[in-house]
């Protein structure tokens, strides 16, 4: 009995010593992260970031690429800097900065490598190399710099820039690291995933001083970092360029679809900036330069800014009345009673007549068709009911919703419905009286750029569209996101489109559009509108199509402060328009008329502050906020009282 427990007791602690043997012989034998972690002195660990994805446009043009730099780290316990000037001045530094820099990096970690100086080029690493070596604690990193082919869309494509502490903490997983650059907005922020890449990790080698002597084990436990994807778009660069062109000295936005795919074609948000100015190690005073603009060059435009659709909504009126069966193709209103002016006479007989003329009183009795329903017992009930209906249909066109585009921060506008007009008039306390300016576009109604060049290919496609995307490809051409494949029907039978696409026409060739803005051997289907302003003179406006039978490509141009759509930005849409179908310009006196127009809106200065007075008793500031919020623009116009063309 004795000998069978000392046999369990001695086999119990064989069993373990075994154990312990063979864990210590696999920590030290085949584990080599054992290997690494002991031989921390010798053995330095390097992350490798990879490039990012490279952005095409639909002809393989590159449009964003990567610029090899270096960076220069410093870890601040190994620091020794023995003349501060002149290390300063060998970085061109001022001394200040240097301080703030050593602060900030002793402030992350005094045992890591921080950033010290971002992006410097070939030359300059050249020309400091080999004098850093009498500096320790400070190293070098490969790295690189985004960089722009041309000085347009900046908006659209974003920049990066070093990742905030924010979204450090924020992060899905442990894949950024502090200095890290990050997709911050724009295709850079929306695709930032695919962009990024996936990090290497190579182990080198080193001596006491730092050195590096070569690979670690002649690279087995290195792995290689992966570029990020690259991102094939819809722009025609060259249009884009053409179109930005066409939008100097101007404030608004210009969008072209291609119908067929949603594809974006050309995206201006005026005015415009070089994105290089926010790709260099000087983005801080770059951007609070770009920032102080008062014509807000970082708003991007097309998908942010908001207006009144004026009379380009018409369009959506009249096809949601044909299809609720509120009139017919051929239905003829009396302008008696109506609130409103038509452009230049009666223009009420049919709806493609309506349409080529924008008549405001016929469109008036259209909405207010629809809304009534020939039900005159209970106006409010009425109102009530047929607004539902109506809302329903328009929202079907993108209006009120965020479309979905690949950019961050799109603004999905305003659609007024029932419970809106509960809230402000109480419920069964409103009718058609109180919502009668939406039949024009104004009113309550807000929408943005890109939703117009939208309806403008829905048309084009007599009732459907693909949510509208600049990348159509990612890691290879014809690849976009599977929400972008979706078609979406609008519900209205394509026989109604054919009833108002002549008036569109007419609305180019003998309407709204001003007759030197027409372009020879293209039918352009197209419609005008202006949206009032109430701090300044009205907003232009211009959807359209071309071929009219045949739509290649859809668009919309807004020109702030432009007045009339047929006269300030049809010009530009049309221009557009012919540079995509044929390639080049041949209306010359459209194309000089408009490089020459300026409709920059005059912004007045910001108040000055009053001086500081000091005396022996007390400190007083006699600037205020309340003074600065009180300081207005001095230029004013009356706002636009009977929405035209």
């Amino acid at each position: 009995m004795l000998d069978n427990r000392r046999f369990v007791i001695i086999t119990f602690f064989g069993l373990i010593g075994t154990a312990y043997l063979l864990r210590l012989f696999h920590l030290q034998v085949l584990d080599d992260s054992y290997s690494i972690e002991s031989s921390a002195n010798s053995i330095k660990r390097i992350t490798e970031v990879p490039f990012r994805g490279q952005i095409y446009d639909r002809n393989g043009k590159l449009m964003v690429y990567n610029t090899p730099v270096y960076d220069l780290l410093v870890t601040p316990y190994k620091a020794k800097v023995q003349d501060t000037l002149q290390f300063c001045r060998l970085l061109n530094i001022e001394r200040h900065t240097f301080d703030s820099l050593m602060t900030a990096a002793a402030s992350y970690s005094r045992a890591k490598p921080s950033m010290f100086i971002r992006q410097l080029s070939r030359e300059d690493f050249a020309r400091i190399q080999d004098i850093m070596v009498d500096y320790p604690g400070f190293e070098f990193a490969k790295s690189s710099m985004r960089t722009y082919t041309a000085p347009t869309m900046a908006n659209s494509l974003g920049y990066v820039s070093e990742i905030t502490g924010g979204q450090l903490k924020k992060q899905e997983g442990f894949y950024y690291q502090q200095g890290d650059y990050y997709g911050q907005s724009g295709l850079e922020s929306f695709y930032e995933k695919e962009l990024r890449g996936r990090r290497g990790v190579k182990f080198v080698m080193q001596n006491v001083n730092g050195v590096v002597k070569g690979s670690w084990k002649d690279g087995e436990l290195d792995t290689m970092a992966v570029a990020g994807k690259n991102l094939y778009t819809g722009i025609d660069f060259d249009l884009q360029q053409y179109a930005d062109s066409l939008m100097v000295n101007k404030v608004g936005s210009v969008v072209a679809i291609e119908p067929s795919t949603g594809q974006i074609l050309a995206i201006v948000s005026a005015p415009n900036y070089d994105p290089n100015k926010l790709a260099t190690r000087h983005f801080s005073e770059n951007y609070r330069e770009l920032a102080e603009n008062p014509y807000k060059p970082l708003f991007n435009r097309p998908v942010m800014a908001s207006y009144r659709p004026g009379s380009t909504f018409k369009v959506i009126q009249a096809l949601a009345a044909l299809q609720q069966g509120a009139i017919s193709s051929n239905t003829a209103f009396s302008h008696a009673g109506v609130p409103m002016k038509c452009h230049g006479g009666g223009h009420g007989n049919s709806v493609p007549q309506a349409v080529q003329h924008s008549c405001n009183p016929y469109f008036y009795r259209v909405f207010q068709s629809m809304l009534y329903n020939n039900d005159l017992s209970n106006t409010y009930e009425a109102s009530r009911t047929g607004l539902a209906k109506w809302h329903d249909q328009v929202a079907k066109f993108g209006i009120g919703e965020r479309l979905g585009v690949d950019l961050p921060s799109e603004y999905k506008g305003s659609l007024p419905d029932v419970e809106y007009y509960d809230k402000v008039y109480g419920v069964k306390r409103w009718k058609f009286s109180n919502v009668y300016s939406l039949s024009i576009g104004e009113g309550e109604l807000l929408i943005t750029p890109l939703k117009m060049a939208n309806v403008a290919a829905i048309i084009a496609n007599r009732g459907y569209y693909y949510t509208p995307h600049i990348v159509s490809g990612i890691g290879k051409k014809d690849n976009p996101l599977p929400e972008y494949k979706i078609r979406h029907e609008t519900g209205i039978d394509r026989k109604h489109f054919e009833t108002v696409i002549p008036g569109m026409v007419g609305a180019v060739e003998a309407g709204t559009v001003m007759r030197l803005a027409r372009i020879a051997d293209v039918q352009i289907a197209g419609k005008t509108g202006t949206s009032q302003n109430k701090k300044g003179a009205a907003h232009a406006i211009f959807i359209g199509f071309a071929p009219a039978d045949n739509p290649k490509i859809a668009i919309a141009a807004f020109v702030e402060n432009g007045v009339w759509g047929g006269v300030s930005a049809a010009p530009v849409a049309n221009l557009v328009i012919e540079r995509y179908l044929k390639g080049k310009t041949e209306n010359k006196a459209i194309e000089n008329y408009i490089l020459h127009k300026n409709y920059m809106p005059h912004i007045a200065a910001p108040a000055p502050k009053k001086p500081e007075i000091k005396d022996s008793t007390k400190k007083k500031e006699l600037d205020t906020p309340l003074a600065e919020k009180k300081a207005k623009p001095v230029s004013k116009t009356k706002e636009t009282t009977s929405p035209g063309e």
